[in-house]
């Protein structure tokens, strides 16, 4: 589903990564860890084609990174969810204007919006506040309706960029249980972080470490 093949990155003053190569497969649920600086935000912004490789090749559903047509990167994007550290709501639209943007931009009818929102918003737990605006909700409520908005057109893949970067330690697992009930429902789910404690406490999936350069699969050891 996702290739890294031979990828190297670097910006004027940094190499960040030196012919590293992964896979993604369908229905994955995977960790990506590494320090500050590492390139962990970079690495997840050449999946979405936002940045492209020095040399290598980025491949997303079929689209190759190497002759990938302006024209067909809002394609790719759609069937890619984003949730953000600090949520990236518009503050001037309630819950449900910002869940429903996506679909606008596709050019849904009002009625098949409506659903649409209404049942993705009961999913992540806060259906109760459709009207509410970003300023009225806690930052684990932002979180769920940054997830609601990544996921209500029904992506491939979702893709966390430090999603309880803002959250204290309860809410943060509440947030990443959400995203494993994604999961199960067969939405792929690559998450960069860097709190280990929540990583730790997981069994059994899967673990990315950026470390010297390089992309290395990493086991996750059992707690006790």
């Amino acid at each position: 589903m996702i290739n890294f093949d031979s990828i190297s990155f670097s910006y004027p003053s940094k190499e960040l990564f030196n012919n590293i190569g992964f896979k993604i497969d369908k229905g994955e649920f995977v960790f990506l860890i590494g320090e500050s600086g590492t390139g962990k935000t970079t690495l997840l912004r050449m999946i979405n084609m936002e940045l492209f490789p020095s040399t290598g090749e980025v491949v997303v559903y079929g689209y190759n990174s190497k002759n990938i047509k302006k024209p067909e990167i809002p394609l790719l994007r759609r069937k890619i969810g984003f949730v953000f550290q600090d949520y990236k709501l518009l503050n001037d639209r309630d819950v449900f204007e910002n869940v429903a943007l996506p679909l606008y931009l596709a050019g849904l009818k009002p009625d098949v919006i409506k659903k649409k929102v209404f049942n993705i918003l009961n999913e992540v737990g806060v259906f109760d506040s459709y009207k509410k605006f970003p300023v009225e909700l806690s930052g684990g409520e932002q979180q769920r309706v940054s997830i609601a908005r990544a996921m209500v057109n029904e992506p491939y893949i979702l893709i966390a960029d430090e999603p309880t970067g803002n959250l204290d330690p309860f809410v943060s697992f509440e947030i990443i249980k959400l995203l494993l009930n994604i999961n199960l429902k067969g939405t792929a789910v690559f998450i960069a972080t860097h709190n280990y404690d929540i990583v730790k406490r997981l069994k059994g999936k899967r673990l990315l470490q950026i470390k010297d350069k390089k992309v290395l699969d990493v086991v996750i050891k059992e707690q006790g």
